[in-house]
């Protein structure tokens, strides 16, 4: 009988960008693997969950990702800044890719790069005994090479402070994808929720110019509305929607209608529904 040979999952997000195409995402706030799994079986390429803003713990992202690769769908996990395992330990549970928030500068490219890539463009810590090395039962060296080329880096840009060296950070080898965060961004130019101040605009449109230039590929938020115009200018990696905000319209959808046909506001539902609990 002949040894099982093993290798690590091939990455759907990279697959539909190689291939030219376009790879959607969608964002979580929501800790539960059941939100994952449901977001995974709706066809989106990619999940991404958080480390940054949501009190997430490293038990329920093993679980979100988990979830997604029952569907054959990637996670991403936007990292907390820190050290190197704060960024490698998503990776190895097996996430496809991690956004690193707020990249100010060439110098700090150049770190991330090197904690999370394996030699020759990084020096990442080994260890392969985790989720995405098969629990060691992925040859040494190969884990290495595919790690290097089924897992992927994105840095995110979102401050003013790393235009003077955005091109050089887009050429970096081992950097696998530059996102544009236009929230952050607006308030770092002085204009917060401006999203069509024209210096936004331009970093936008430069941002996609460099990746493409470069063969690295550029992602951001986008929406159902203006999707196609991201894509016209040049980005291949596109969020949309958001289980919060999914959750939010359901219910306010269900309220208003409620209230609609019952003549009755939402206060006085409310009202009522205190004096019952009193009684």
């Amino acid at each position: 009988m002949s040894v099982r040979k093993y290798a690590m999952r091939p990455s759907r997000v990279l697959r539909r960008l190689h291939a030219g195409e376009v790879a959607y995402c969608t964002k979580l706030n929501l800790a539960d693997s059941r939100t994952a799994e449901i977001a995974a079986m709706s066809g989106f390429d990619c999940i991404w969950t958080d480390m940054e803003h949501v009190p997430n713990d490293w038990s329920a992202v093993e679980k979100q990702i988990l979830a997604a690769k029952a569907h054959d769908v990637d996670t991403i996990v936007r990292v907390a800044r820190g050290s190197y395992s704060d960024y490698i330990r998503p990776l190895e549970m097996d996430a496809a890719g991690i956004m690193v928030p707020h990249i100010m500068s060439l110098e700090d490219a150049k770190r991330v790069v090197r904690s999370t890539k394996f030699h020759p463009l990084g020096l990442r810590p080994v260890d392969g005994g985790n989720s995405d090395g098969a629990y060691c039962n992925v040859d040494f060296n190969d884990y290495i090479k595919q790690a290097n080329e089924e897992r992927f880096l994105i840095l995110q840009i979102e401050d003013v402070e790393p235009l003077d060296e955005l091109e050089q950070i887009i050429a970096l080898p081992g950097v696998d994808m530059i996102f544009f965060g236009p929230g952050d961004f607006s308030q770092s130019i002085g204009a917060p929720g401006r999203m069509d101040h024209p210096l936004l605009l331009e970093t936008r449109k430069r941002i996609a110019d460099l990746a493409n230039k470069y063969g690295k590929f550029a992602g951001t938020v986008g929406s159902l509305d203006n999707r196609e115009e991201l894509i016209g200018l040049g980005y291949r990696f596109i969020s949309i929607g958001a289980d919060v905000v999914a959750l939010s319209q359901y219910y306010n959808a269900i309220m208003k209608r409620l209230m609609s046909s019952a003549g009755r506001t939402a206060n006085s539902i409310y009202s009522e529904s205190s004096k019952e609990g009193t009684t």
